[in-house]
């Protein structure tokens, strides 16, 4: 709400809008044997509370080991594996402290046509930011521990599910020629922490860590797991956060995928689609 409505509290004049000083694209690029780090400082104005805030983010890409190599009875010669952990920091650079909350916000981005689960400590309704009116109506399934979303539908939909139910992983499933795909984001939440990121009709309703986007329309056709990290600024005191997370990739037969994506996300995956 603060940094994509240049025209906020009226939405609709120019609607969402990525605002160019997001990234101004100026990266300096250090290395080590075992890493790749990336920083970037900008200067964004945020709209509703007409601030100017100044930040630094950075992201070390490393590689990331198959978390199931110790798993022998799941192992299989005929899966391929690749794996990277990120390591992203965000930081406030200016010299007061009268900022508003700002958050680190992840997205990957997947091909279209597959089905994505996140595992729930317990039964929750996710929180429909759009779409999903007149999609099909298995589109979305909730049971008491996964939430399923098989983001298939035309048009565009997203969900978010809030960070005191969510585990911490999300997973897609997609086929890929005659074999299927399985990616895994594993990043930690905390349900303590404050989320800025909210509904663009309801900027009070709050807590929500993990969300997933579907789009199948004049946008483009793909699938999207996104996570965000605890805000610092506002009312936190805090002026740096650190996150990292993996994203775990797999591709092999369907029944291997299923048993992969069953020990990784939820032992309620039983059957996905041969296409």
């Amino acid at each position: 709400m603060d940094f994509f409505f240049p025209k906020f509290p009226n939405i609709d004049i120019v609607g969402y809008w990525q605002p160019r000083a997001l990234d101004p694209g100026n990266y300096e690029l250090t290395k080590t044997d075992r890493q790749v780090k990336l920083t970037n400082r900008l200067k964004i104005d945020a709209f509703r509370s007409r601030k100017r805030v100044e930040l630094e983010i950075t992201k070390s890409i490393a590689a990331a080991l198959n978390p199931l190599r110790y798993e022998t009875q799941i192992g299989s010669g005929a899966v391929e594996y690749a794996g990277h952990t990120l390591l992203t920091s965000l930081k406030i650079l200016n010299p007061v402290a009268d900022v508003p909350l700002v958050g680190l916000w992840s997205l990957t981005q997947m091909p279209h046509q597959g089905e994505l689960f996140i595992p729930t400590y317990s039964k929750t309704e996710p929180r429909i930011y759009f779409g999903l009116v007149d999609a099909p109506a298995d589109e979305l399934a909730v049971s008491d521990r996964l939430v399923r979303f098989k983001m298939r539908a035309a048009g565009e939909h997203k969900i978010g599910i809030r960070a005191a139910v969510t585990t911490g992983r999300i997973g897609y499933i997609y086929p890929t020629g005659k074999k299927h795909a399985l990616i895994v984001r594993n990043f930690f939440g905390n349900p303590s922490g404050e989320y800025a990121d909210v509904p663009w009709t309801e900027p009070e309703d709050r807590g929500y860590s993990t969300q997933a986007c579907s789009v199948n329309s004049r946008w483009g056709m793909f699938s999207e797991m996104e996570y965000h990290v605890p805000a610092i600024g506002g009312s936190t005191g805090l002026r740096h956060v650190e996150d990292c997370s993996q994203l775990w990739a797999f591709r092999g037969s369907r029944e291997d995928i299923v048993k992969i994506a069953r020990a990784l996300l939820s032992n309620e995956i039983d059957v996905i689609p041969a296409h």
